[in-house]
């Protein structure tokens, strides 16, 4: 299916997510469906058994494609679940952050976006396993896990939001130590934040990897190590322009598989979702081991 339109398409759909009317973009999605003959089903998420529901319709209907339509929680659902199987993730963006998609060059228009369904290249990219648990995008410890935490406990979303809770915490929080051994290398230390990172940037477009190859066989450690509390403002400067990597308090340790020793119990998430893992955190690749449909390139459309 490297360029064919698929026949059979799932699209699971996040009712919350985005601010744009469902119904009609289910009528758009089944306009282009019927244009190009695309058999489509539709599944709409309740936060209850959502996985049970998405793999027995996966079994029943065969699809050739599963779309997340949806924030970076759906996809990583569903993403999740289409690990080691031939069958490949599309994704219509429709959250605040849209991380992954923005990191493959999806575009960020649902309008652009809904062209893949008939439009598009199938590629392979790597896949994370974190203590049994798949990761896709970026997850990480310290204080940006803290954020996401409580950005996840509260009741108001967007982007205002996380900022408020971002400063709120940063103003008192300490780095914590870590442990580190990689099949390269070791390190032993304190750090402000740890980020486990198979792309490049969150989907707030903080590029905390921005050399970051989503198929290279190899992910990168990013660690922000302890800085005064003054040089904030510049460390979050360069996160916005790609250029993080040539900060002093930075460190690179590029690998296959790695231990994080996490003495402190220090919180972490994976991909935007917070969880509670033991203190020993192991990390090994999974190369190419998920399918993504991408736009085409440029000279593909002409």
């Amino acid at each position: 299916m490297e360029n064919e339109v698929p026949h059979t398409i799932l699209f699971v759909i996040n009712p919350i997510a985005g601010d744009i009317d469902k119904e009609a973009l289910e009528e758009e999605i089944e306009t282009i469906c019927r244009e190009h003959n695309i058999t489509h089903v539709f599944y709409k998420t309740t936060g209850e058994e959502d996985d049970a529901a998405i793999k027995k319709l996966i079994a029943e209907h065969k699809p050739e494609a599963v779309f997340a339509v949806g924030g970076d929680g759906t996809v990583s659902q569903v993403a999740a679940l289409l690990i080691d199987t031939s069958t490949p993730l599309g994704i219509i963006p429709l959250g605040s952050g849209n991380g992954l998609s923005k990191d493959l060059h999806i575009p960020q228009d649902t309008e652009n976006a809904l062209e893949l369904i008939h439009r598009h290249v199938v590629r392979n990219i790597d896949t994370l396993d974190i203590n049994g648990q798949p990761s896709i995008h970026l997850s990480d410890l310290g204080f940006n896990a803290l954020v996401v935490k409580r950005f996840s406990e509260g009741e108001t979303r967007g982007p205002g939001s996380y900022a408020w809770i971002a400063l709120q915490e940063y103003l008192s929080y300490e780095p914590k130590f870590y442990t580190i051994e990689t099949d390269t290398e070791r390190f032993e230390g304190e750090a402000f934040m740890v980020t486990i990172a198979n792309a490049n940037a969150f989907g707030s477009n903080a590029a905390i990897n921005p050399t970051g190859i989503l198929n290279d066989g190899r992910f990168e450690i990013c660690l922000i190590e302890r800085f005064p509390k003054a040089a904030g403002l510049g460390i979050l400067y360069k996160l916005y322009t790609d250029s993080i990597d040539d900060s002093v308090y930075t460190r690179k340790l590029t690998c296959r598989s790695a231990i994080i020793h996490n003495a402190e119990h220090e919180v972490m998430h994976i991909d935007g979702e917070p969880v509670k893992l033991s203190d020993e955190i192991r990390v090994k690749i999974k190369p190419k081991s998920l399918k993504v449909i991408l736009p085409q390139p440029e000279a593909e459309n002409e």
